[in-house]
């Protein structure tokens, strides 16, 4: 203060009044820049220990040094699962970072991201994603990973590919088997039926024009189909009841045809299974069965003990029922007899119609006697022309009753579709079939497992008493599940695996229960992973609060002092070179 006065009152003093104004400011600038150098300002900068950069595999060099230059040159960075760059430092895990910086509050993260599965070690670190290009290639995909033998798979997905054209195929079995062209990118459908049951392995293939080659496995676990056993009821001979008779033993399945000959006298046929009594339709005799195929004239015709029998085990869940009808009414033993209405249809002089069901091979027709009348209540099966109901299905109880008027479906056989025969049935007898027994079942949370990465199972049924175990099935140690039972639901349980390597694993217990699941490597389907980790991470920003997301955490910091001293060293130059002048 003593040195600005004494330089404000030299200057006003002097006698030549020119330059008096610039005089008067340097004289000012002077002492106060000298103060400032020595006892600088302080300034709110985003504190550098609150705040941390992790880089991703994919993360781009510009990008990071933009965030740099913003946060400070202070700021710490991390590499993620990616070799780290100068001045940077790897990081094992997201435990440790909490660790050495417990003050952290905000993270940057850069490229791919982190899955979902290590997310909940950060806290409640807000997280701040700077996203690169978005990749080409496979975007999304989506396929029943577990079918019956003689399912369709289907595959599903979106791709990504810029201008030009790109073919997208499904090779299964070592061929190609389906593809689509799409022009530039797109979403796409394919299908196949597998011809082997057990864990098969496709691939998914998109070539581009100048591009090398995109593949990605398809894994899928193919059952056998479950054949229970089937009870036959026939009032007369026919065709129609032998070929099917045929066709179900054929396919494996234990089959019982009771065949009405006279009044009082039957004919019995067993295949697949030992003879017994069939006379009368009995409590025990029909718990050996699941499926019970009858045309109309033989429930019609069933006494009043054996038809309360029939109805008592559909009703309980135990029994299906699939009814072979005709232009007539339905007989009143008939379960579910309400919701199923008979509409005649004229047969002078009318051709047969195409038939249609879901997933049907091959185009069938069929000389129509009648159609049922829809309702809510009925479930289609078959459809014929102008989506009319031919075989429809409804609930009685705890089972299923199925009534079809589609006749003589053994001529389809005679005429070479036989597939479309076996579909046909399939469909029908699929729909009476009662559900098995429930049974301990196990589920992986991840769509996208992956190995090196914490993968969380989940085991519906009771809590076992034994450790259940997972084991690569390629080779390698069995590992016992530590199940933890869920909070939410009694019956869950969870367990958390780190599988070391990729390829199929199996799950076994509790008893005989076994669950197979595919493992990915870190190359494959990186598009749908990469959304699978912006959904994770909108979802936990979304449930932390915005508050949480966007706190900063500031401290205090002195200008630089350079600056002030320049501006004390141009007012003083300024007033010494005044003076000469």
């Amino acid at each position: 203060m003593l040195l600005g006065l004494g330089l404000l009152a030299a200057a006003l003093r002097r006698a030549d009044r020119r330059r008096l104004v610039l005089r008067v400011l340097a004289s000012l600038a002077a002492p106060l820049a000298l103060w400032l150098t020595a006892h600088p300002p302080l300034q709110q900068v985003p504190a550098a220990r609150a705040e941390a950069i992790v880089l991703t595999p994919g993360y781009q060099p510009d990008t990071l040094r933009q965030l740099l230059r913003r946060l400070g040159p202070g700021t710490p960075v991390w590499a993620y699962g990616t070799p780290p760059p100068a001045r940077a430092k790897a990081l094992g895990g997201l435990l440790s970072l909490g660790e050495q910086r417990p003050a952290l509050r905000r993270l940057h993260l850069l490229g791919e991201g982190l899955p979902a599965s290590v997310l909940p070690a950060l806290g409640r670190v807000a997280v701040v994603r700077h996203a690169g290009p978005a990749p080409s290639g496979f975007q999304a995909a989506n396929w029943p990973q577990q079918l019956t033998l003689g399912q369709r798979v289907e595959v599903e997905g979106t791709v990504a590919t810029g201008p030009g054209p790109a073919w997208v195929s499904l090779h299964a079995d070592g061929a190609g088997r389906d593809s689509v062209r799409l022009p530039g990118g797109g979403s796409f459908r394919l299908r196949y039926q597998p011809k082997v049951a057990g864990l098969a392995r496709y691939e998914l293939v998109l070539r581009r024009a100048g591009n090398p080659a995109i593949t990605e496995p398809i894994p899928l676990e193919i059952s056998a189909q479950a054949l229970p056993p089937v009870l036959l009821l026939a009032a007369v001979p026919g065709f129609e009841f032998k070929f099917l008779k045929n066709s179900l033993s054929a396919a494996g399945r234990a089959v019982a045809l009771r065949t009405t000959v006279s009044r009082g006298l039957v004919q019995t046929e067993f295949l697949n299974q030992p003879a017994q009594a069939l006379d009368r339709l009995t409590p025990a005799l029909l718990a050996r069965y699941a499926v019970v195929v009858a045309d109309a004239a033989t429930l019609a015709s069933l006494p009043t003990g054996e038809g309360q029998a029939l109805r008592a085990a559909i009703n309980q869940g135990r029994l299906g029922l699939v009814l072979l009808a005709d232009a007539t009414p339905l007989p009143a033993a008939v379960p579910a007899r309400a919701a199923f209405a008979v509409q005649p249809l004229p047969t002078a002089g009318a051709a047969p119609q195409p038939l249609s069901w879901p997933d049907a091979p091959a185009p069938v027709r069929a000389l129509l006697p009648a159609r049922l009348r829809a309702s809510a209540a009925l479930r289609p099966l078959i459809t014929g022309p102008n989506a009319a109901l031919v075989a429809a299905s409804q609930r009685y109880g705890l089972g299923t009753v199925v009534v079809s008027v589609v006749p003589e479906t053994f001529r389809w056989a005679l005429q070479g579709q036989a597939a479309a025969y076996a579909s046909f049935w399939s469909q029908l007898l699929t729909a009476a079939t009662p559900p098995p027994a429930p049974a301990a079942t196990w589920q992986t949370l991840d769509r996208w497992p992956r190995a090196r990465q914490p993968l969380t199972l989940r085991l519906a049924g009771t809590m076992p008493t034994s450790l259940p175990t997972v084991q690569p099935l390629a080779g390698g140690t069995a590992v016992q599940l530590a199940l933890a039972q869920d909070t939410r639901l009694p019956e869950w349980s969870t367990a958390q695996y780190w599988p070391a390597r990729a390829g199929w694993h199996q799950l076994r217990g509790p008893g005989r229960t076994r669950h197979s699941f595919y493992v990915y490597d870190s190359a494959a389907w990186r598009g749908p992973e990469l959304l699978a980790r912006q959904q994770a991470l909108a979802e936990r920003t979304t449930r932390l609060g915005a508050v949480a997301a966007t706190a900063t955490v500031t401290v205090p910091q002195p200008w630089p002092a350079g600056w002030f001293f320049g501006l004390f060293l141009l007012a003083a130059g300024f007033l010494w070179l005044e003076e000469k002048l």
